[in-house]
C-alpha cells in the first residue's frame, strides 16, 4: 500500500541577519475590482478582504480568465491550511463560520452587513474574545465593549490585551477605540474638562468605572500608568491586529503562481513551496565558466511501498539574456529512492538539490523550477547572473561554507567542488561557534608579479567595529586558480559580521576587495542538509562543447559555435546529437553539401530521433534535389508527425518537379490545419488556376 510523508524542511532561526529576494513578476494588465464577475468581486471584496495581502490582491486583479481565478482561489486556501493533505481544510471553515456569524450579530439593525462593521472585521480576524464586559447602561458613559483576547503570543501578539468599541456620541454603529487618537474623554458623555488632558479624563472615567478606565488608557491590562497621556504600545496593538493576517502567510506563492501558471501543470499551480537557494559562478583550471546552484525547498513529500521511500524531482532551467531570449535551457527527471535510515535525516535536516552546467560569457537571468512529481508540489527562484571573461574584476564573489572536504577529482563537474576539496556551502549564511568558516574566491586577472609579491588580507568586522584581522602571502597558496581559507570562529560571539578580502601590492596597499555577510548563531547545532548531486560533464568530454556551441550559437556568435560544435562533432561523430548541432550551423551558413554530408549516414539507419530529417530535407531542397527532399519529407511526417513547414516544403517540391495535383494536395492539407496562411492561399489559387 502506497503511504504519502511529507518531510518538513528544518525552519531556520530568527537569527538569520540578511535576506535577499529578487522578484519578477510578470507585468500583466490590472482589471479593477467592479471589473471582476460578481463570483469573484464578492469573494475578493466581501469574503476575503480583511485577511488577502497586498500581493495577493495585486496578482488576482492580473489574472485573465475565471480557471486562473479558481486556481487562485484554491492556492490562496492551501497556503492557509493548518493541517495539508487532509480533507478538511480548518482555517477556511473557521473563516466563514466567523464571516456568518459577525453578519448575524453586528450587522443586527443596521443596512450595515456585519463583515464590514469594525466589531465584525475584528472578530473575523481574531476570532471568539475570552471575556466580553459590556457598559451599555451607565448615564455618564457612552455606550462602549471591551473584548479581552489571550493566549495569542504565538501570532506574535501580546499573551494579553483588550480591543474596545465605543458608540461616538452615542449614536451610530459601534467603532474601534483608540486610547491615542480617542481618548478617555470620548467615552465620557457632556465632559467638561480640558480635551488634551487625557489623565483628567482618566480620572473622571476612573471614578466612574475603574476598569472601563484601565481600558481606556491602555489595551494592555500589564502596562502601568505612568504618563499624562496614553503610551503608544495601544496604537501598535492595533496596527497589527490588522496586520496579523497578512503576516501569518507567505504570499510569496500568488507571485509564482502568476508567473508559471502558462507553463507549469494545472495540479501544480496551487501548491507553491518556498524555498533557500544559491547560486555561484566558479572558472575551472581551464578557465571555463560554470554555473554551480543549490535549491533547498521547504517540503519533500514521498510515497512509501514494499519497504522504500520514493519520489521524482523535475528540474527544469533556463537562461536567457536581457531582451529574453532562450541562450540554454534544460530538463531533468530525478528519482530519489531510500530507506528508513536515510528519511530519519531528512525529516530532521533540510534537503538540498545541486547541480552545475558549463556557461559562456554574459548577463543573464537564470530561472530554476523544480516540481515534485508525487506531490505535486513546485518551487522556483530566479537570480540575475554575471558570467564574465573579463578578468579586471580580481576578486569573485565570496563564498563562504560551514565545511568541507577532500574529494578526488573526477572525470565530471560535481556542484562546488574545486580540484579536489567539495565546498558545503550555506545559503543562508548561518554559523554556530563550534563550526569553521571556510572562505573560497577566485583571482582571475592576478598577475604572476602580483602572485609573487602580493598579499591577501582579511579583515573581520563585528558591527561598525573591526573584529579580526589575517594578512597572508598570495605565494603561501598552493593552487594558482582558486583561493580557499579556514578560520575557527570559536572566539566569535554570536553577532552579526563583515568579512573583507583584499588583495594587497607589496606595499600592503589595497587594490581591490570583496565583501560578504554572515552570522554567528547562538544556538549549539544548526542542521545541515541531507544533498542530492546532479553532475556536468568536464572540459574534456565533446557534451561540454555541444552545450557551449549552442549557447554561442543562441547568442548569435557563430564563429565561436562553429568552433565548439566542430571540435564536439569532430570528436564523436556518430553522434546524430552532436552531428544534428553542427549541421544547423552550417545551414545558417549556406553549407547545404556539407549538412547532406553530415547527416545523410544517419538518414540510412534506423536512427533513435528522426527529427533531424527535417534539416536534412531542407538541405536537400535547397540543393535542388526535390525528388529526395520529398522522401525525407515523407519520411520525417511518418515518424515524427505532421508539420506544417514539411508539408508546405512538400507542396514546394511537388510544384518544382512540376507534379501540381501533389502540391495541391500537400497545401491544401497544410490550409486545413492553419487556414490563416495567406502565402499559401495564393499558390493554392495559382495552382487551381493552371488546371
Amino acid at each position: 500500500m502506497v503511504q504519502r510523508v511529507k518531510i518538513k524542511k528544518y525552519i531556520s532561526f530568527s537569527f538569520l541577519f540578511f535576506i535577499c529576494f529578487i522578484s519578477l513578476l510578470i507585468s500583466q494588465e490590472k482589471l479593477s475590482p467592479e471589473d471582476l464577475p460578481p463570483k469573484y468581486r464578492k469573494w475578493l471584496q466581501e469574503e476575503v478582504v480583511h485577511i488577502i495581502t497586498p500581493t495577493e490582491k495585486d496578482v488576482f486583479l492580473q489574472l485573465k480568465n475565471d480557471r486562473e481565478r479558481d486556481l487562485f482561489i484554491k492556492a490562496f486556501w492551501e497556503q492557509r491550511d493548518p493541517k495539508p493533505g487532509t480533507p478538511e481544510n480548518e482555517f477556511k471553515e473557521e473563516h466563514y463560520r466567523r464571516i456568518n456569524y459577525a453578519n448575524k450579530r453586528f450587522g443586527r439593525g443596521t443596512p450595515t452587513p456585519g463583515w464590514r462593521t469594525e466589531r465584525g472585521r475584528i472578530y473575523i480576524i481574531l476570532g471568539e474574545p475570552q471575556e466580553i464586559q459590556r457598559y451599555e447602561s451607565l448615564s455618564q458613559v457612552y455606550p462602549t465593549i471591551v473584548w479581552f483576547y489571550q493566549g495569542m503570543s504565538e501570532y506574535g501578539l501580546p499573551d494579553a490585551f483588550n480591543v474596545v468599541f465605543f458608540k461616538k456620541y452615542g449614536a451610530g454603529d459601534y467603532q474601534l477605540y483608540s486610547p491615542v487618537q480617542d481618548g478617555p474623554q470620548n467615552l465620557l458623555i457632556h465632559y467638561m474638562g480640558d480635551p488634551k488632558d487625557y489623565l483628567a479624563a482618566y480620572q473622571k472615567l476612573r471614578s466612574i468605572q475603574p476598569q472601563l478606565a484601565e481600558a481606556s488608557y491602555s489595551l494592555l491590562p500589564s502596562e502601568p500608568i505612568r504618563s499624562t497621556t496614553p503610551s503608544i504600545a495601544s496604537e501598535i496593538l492595533l496596527g497589527n491586529i490588522e496586520e496579523k493576517p497578512q503576516e501569518s502567510v507567505k504570499d510569496q506563492y500568488a507571485e509564482k503562481l502568476l508567473k508559471y501558471k502558462d507553463i507549469i501543470e494545472v495540479e501544480y499551480t496551487a501548491n507553491y513551496m518556498d524555498n533557500n537557494h544559491l547560486v555561484s559562478v566558479i572558472s575551472d583550471a581551464q578557465g571555463q565558466n560554470y554555473v554551480h546552484y543549490l535549491i533547498e525547498p521547504e517540503n519533500l513529500s514521498v510515497n512509501f511501498d514494499d519497504g522504500q521511500y520514493y519520489t521524482t524531482l523535475e528540474v527544469s532551467g533556463k537562461v536567457s539574456d536581457l531582451d529574453g531570449k532562450n541562450i540554454y535551457q534544460f530538463n531533468k527527471q530525478i528519482p530519489i529512492r531510500f530507506g528508513k535510515d536515510q528519511l530519519q535525516k531528512i525529516q530532521s535536516n533540510p534537503f538540498s538539490f545541486q547541480d552545475v552546467f558549463p556557461l559562456v560569457e554574459g548577463h543573464y537571468q537564470v530561472h530554476i523550477l523544480m516540481k515534485n512529481q508525487v506531490s505535486k508540489e513546485f518551487t522556483s527562484f530566479e537570480r540575475d547572473l554575471i558570467v564574465s571573461s573579463d578578468t579586471s574584476k580580481e576578486i569573485t564573489p565570496l563564498l563562504m561554507a560551514p565545511h568541507k572536504k577532500e574529494a578526488p577529482a573526477t572525470s565530471s563537474h560535481k556542484p562546488y567542488q574545486v580540484g579536489d576539496v567539495r565546498l558545503y556551502p550555506s545559503p543562508q549564511k548561518e554559523f554556530t561557534g563550534d563550526e569553521t568558516l571556510t572562505l573560497f574566491f577566485q583571482i582571475p586577472g592576478l598577475k604572476p608579479e602580483r602572485r609573487e609579491n602580493g598579499y591577501l588580507q582579511y579583515t573581520f568586522y563585528k558591527g561598525d567595529e573591526e573584529f579580526k584581522k589575517e594578512i597572508k602571502k598570495i605565494q603561501s597558496y598552493p593552487h594558482t586558480n582558486y583561493f580557499l581559507e579556514e578560520f575557527s570562529l570559536q572566539d566569535f560571539p554570536p553577532a552579526h559580521y563583515n568579512v573583507e578580502v583584499s588583495l594587497l601590492n607589496q606595499q600592503k596597499e589595497k587594490v581591490v576587495f570583496d565583501t560578504a555577510y554572515f552570522g554567528v548563531s547562538p544556538v549549539e547545532h544548526i542542521p545541515r542538509p541531507f544533498i542530492y548531486s546532479e553532475t556536468a560533464p568536464s572540459p574534456l568530454n565533446p557534451l561540454t562543447d555541444y552545450i557551449l556551441g549552442g549557447q554561442y550559437f543562441n547568442k548569435g556568435n557563430f564563429e565561436k559555435a562553429k568552433e565548439h560544435l566542430e571540435k564536439a562533432y569532430q570528436q564523436k561523430p556518430q553522434s546524430l546529437t552532436f552531428a544534428l548541432g553542427l549541421s544547423r550551423l552550417l545551414f545558417q551558413e549556406k553549407k547545404f553539401e556539407k549538412v547532406q554530408e553530415i547527416l545523410t549516414p544517419f538518414a540510412e539507419g534506423q536512427p533513435e530521433n528522426y527529427s533531424f530529417l527535417k534539416i536534412l530535407g531542407d538541405a536537400t531542397q535547397n540543393l535542388q534535389q526535390y525528388q529526395k527532399a520529398i522522401e525525407h519529407y515523407q519520411r520525417y511526417i511518418s515518424h515524427v508527425g505532421t508539420n506544417l513547414d514539411v508539408l508546405n516544403s512538400i507542396g514546394i517540391c511537388h510544384s518544382r518537379l512540376g507534379n501540381e495535383k501533389k502540391a495541391l494536395k500537400a497545401f491544401e492539407k497544410s490550409l486545413e490545419i492553419n487556414p490563416k496562411q495567406k502565402k499559401i492561399k495564393r499558390l493554392v489559387s495559382s495552382l487551381k488556376q493552371k488546371k
